[in-house]
Order: C-alpha cells, then structure tokens, then sequence
C-alpha cells in the first residue's frame, strides 16, 4: 500500500513538477537585466525622488512671482492713562473705554529688484538639470552592478561545465585505473589518486553551486524578482563592436557622459549665482495696498469708542546702501566659485578621458587574451589526450596524468573566464562613456 502511495506520488511529480517545485527558471541577457534594474533597483528609487523634490523647489521659487499678502487681528485691555504735569507735581487720571481691537489687510507685490525673483526661478531649474542628471550616474552605476554580477553568474555556469565535463574524463579514468589495479598492473595508491581527484572535481563543483545561489539571490533583489528565482543568462558570448578605435568613445563620452553634464551645469549655476548677488545693487521696488480697522480712537480728547477705518495704497522704493560695499565681496565669492567650477569641468573631462582610455585598452586586452588562452586550452587538451594514451599503454605514470589533466582544467577556466571578460571590460568601456 505505502509502495503504491510513493509511486502514485512519483508519477504526479514527475508529470506537474510545477505543482511542488515552484522555482522560477529566467533567461535573460544583459540588456534585459539592466533594463529590468532600471525599473525595480532601491537606489534609483530613491534618486528619483530628488528630481521630484527639486521640481518642487522649481515650484516654491516661482511663489515669489505672487503678492504677499497677511492678515492680522488683535484684542486688548486698554487702561486708564495718567496725565501728569512737566513737573511731576499734579498728575490727572483720564479713564478710557477698556476694551480695544484692531483688524488690518495689507498686500505688497515687488515690482523690480533687478531680475531676483527669475533668476532665482531659473537657478532652481539648474539644480533641477543636476538632480536628473545624478539619476542618469547612478543608473550607469546600478546597470554595470547588475551586469557585473549576471556575468559572474555566466561565469560560474561556464567554470560548472568545464568541471563536470573533466569529472566524467577522471571517471572513465578511474575505471580504467581499476581495472588495471584489478590485473596487478598498478598499486592501490593510483585507484586512490583517482578517487581523490574527483572528490577535489566535486569540492569545486560545491563551492561553484553556493556561489551562484548567492550571486543568484542579490541579483533578485537588485531586479524586483522573487528571490527563488533562478537567472540563466543567455548573452551572445561574440566579440562586440571591436573594430572601433578609442576616438569614437572619446567623443561619445564627450556628449554623453552625466559627469560632463553635470560639470557644465555646475558653471551655470555659478554664473546664475553671481547675477543673483549683482541683483543687491539695485534698488527694491514695491506696490502696497491695505486696509485697516481700530477702536477706541484715541488721537483725540475724548476718547471715542468707535471704529475707525481707512486704507491705503501706493509705491515703495528702498535700497540698502551697505549693498554697495557688501555686494562686491559676495560677487567675488561668486567669482571664485565659479573658476573653482571650471577648474572642475576641466578635472572631470580628464579623468574621463583617462577612464575610457583604460577601459578601451582592457578591452582590446580581454580579446587578445581570450584568443591566447584559447590556443593554450588546445594544447592543454591535445597534452591530455597524448599522456593518457601513454598512460594507458604504461607510458606514464599517474602523476603524469594527473598533472595534465590539471593543466587541462585550468586551461578550460582561463578561457571561460576570459570569454566572460572580454563582456565585461565591454560594458564597462561603456559605462566609462556614460552609455551604458
């Protein structure tokens, strides 16, 4: 009966896996992994929020453009005033309606002051220009993240093949070796030798698995994807864009680059700056307009308890004539901020430079070596095939094996790792241009 329950529950696995293994298996490439962090990452979320708080900043400095207008209302005791002679020698007390208030509206709208209010307008939307153009850096940071480790994650599979294709070879090889042993041809040690070359084939394929799951779950994070998903790249493994020379990427970060971009806005700013301080030295320009209501009227004798009211409007003109002294230090400031700005347009424009400098030579490096380890992987490979027929024609002896089929594994590791390195110093060549 429990026989026929386990081979019932057997068959219904084998033919719903999905009902009890609900794993998810993804295959993506690289574009679909940056794109796919482009929309889910924390990071980016959280820079997105800061073009919205600058637009709002944008908004608050257009409030200035608006009248101001206040309100105000007061209730108080009035007391009795005390009329006393210049000498002090009769004093008179003059009783007074007690209770007073007063209500009063006044509007002032700022008709000139040199530009302020625009400017101020038009440098909150630098500083918005700047917020956008953090986000555009941090989504270059974020997408080389994410590809770095979708590579890692390509790299691992390649380095799991190479070890289960070589552990197969040790087992054809061990059975070979007990055979032999099984004839007298060899001691025990050589079947152990074997054994203990597949069970190191095994340690590394362990640590290959945990790794991938590790590398695996933060991809997951980093995408939005549910954390048991497990990520199969399929990127195409080809050379890209390679005959193109390092003046085509000096020119696309030139245009490109958020760093660039930035920089130039930063000297914007520091020129919108120094017109909003030479806006000191002009004059303040004002309209006015208010009505007021106050009892008791106390201008008079006696005293009347009634309101009264007036209002009033007009032109104010005020100028602060510290402004011509104090201004000329702040426009020097400004000044300086401004070289200072310059100065790092031109330290941003080299590092770039250098950057993408760097990053095309590896680049072109990464192929060369791929194409070199490629040819030591044959001859690794024609090495094993040439010692083990020796071996097994007792030939050679089981070091000798050993050693080349060591030669052989590592040959294979290099080059899968420099066929994912060739992708990698690609994506980041282009991220040195800002085109990522």
């Amino acid at each position: 009966m429990v026989k026929n329950i386990k081979a019932a529950v057997s068959l219904v696995i084998a033919i719903f896996p999905a009902l009890f293994f609900s794993q998810e298996i993804k295959q993506m490439t690289a574009n679909d992994v940056a794109e796919l962090a482009v929309q889910n990452h924390q990071q980016l979320k959280v820079s997105a929020q800061n073009i919205d708080i600058a637009k709002q900043n944008t908004n608050v400095a257009k409030l200035q453009k608006l009248p101001t207008i206040t309100a105000s209302m007061s209730q108080f005791y009035l007391g009795d005033v005390v009329a006393i002679d210049k000498d002090f020698s009769n004093s008179t007390n003059i009783p007074m309606p007690h209770y007073g208030s007063s209500y009063a509206v006044q509007a002032t709208q700022l008709i000139f002051k040199g530009g302020l209010v625009n400017k101020s307008i038009e440098l909150a939307g630098l500083r918005e220009q700047l917020s956008k153009l953090d986000l555009e850096k941090n989504k270059q940071d974020v997408k080389f993240l994410v590809i770095s480790n979708y590579l890692d994650i390509y790299k691992i599979i390649n380095q799991q093949e190479v070890f289960k294709n070589n552990k197969k070879l040790a087992k054809e090889r061990l059975k070979n070796i007990q055979k032999f042993y099984q004839q007298g041809m060899v001691t025990r040690n050589e079947v152990i030798r074997a054994e203990l070359a597949i069970k190191n084939l095994d340690q590394g394929i362990l640590t290959l698995i945990n790794n991938r799951k590790i590398l695996n779950y933060n991809l997951n994070i980093a995408l939005g994807l549910n954390s048991d998903t497990e990520i199969v790249p399929v990127e195409n493994l080809n050379n890209k864009e390679s005959g193109i020379g390092m003046d085509y990427y000096l020119n696309l970060a030139h245009e490109s680059n958020p760093l660039i971009q930035s920089a130039k806005t930063n000297i914007d700013v520091a020129d919108k700056n120094i017109e909003i301080i030479k806006t000191d030295k002009m004059p303040t320009l004002a309209g006015f307009g208010g009505y007021s209501l106050q009892r008791p009227i106390t201008n008079r004798n006696p005293v009347l308890d009634i309101y009264s009211g007036g209002w009033q409007t007009g032109i104010s003109l005020s100028y602060n004539i510290d402004n011509l002294y104090k201004t000329k230090e702040r426009v020097k400031l400004g000044e300086l901020q401004k070289t200072q700005a310059n100065d790092a347009m031109t330290l941003t424009q080299q590092n770039i430079d250098m950057g993408v400098n760097a990053a095309y030579v590896k680049y072109q490096e990464s192929i060369q070596q791929a194409e070199i380890l490629n040819d030591a992987k044959k001859l690794a490979e024609e090495n094993y095939k040439i010692t083990e027929a020796k071996y097994l024609n007792q030939l050679a002896v089981q070091a000798e094996m050993i050693d080349a089929q060591n030669q052989k594994l590592q040959s294979e590791l290099d080059y899968a790792n420099a066929e994912i390195n060739v992708l990698y110093q690609y994506y980041n060549l282009l991220k040195s241009t800002g085109t990522l």
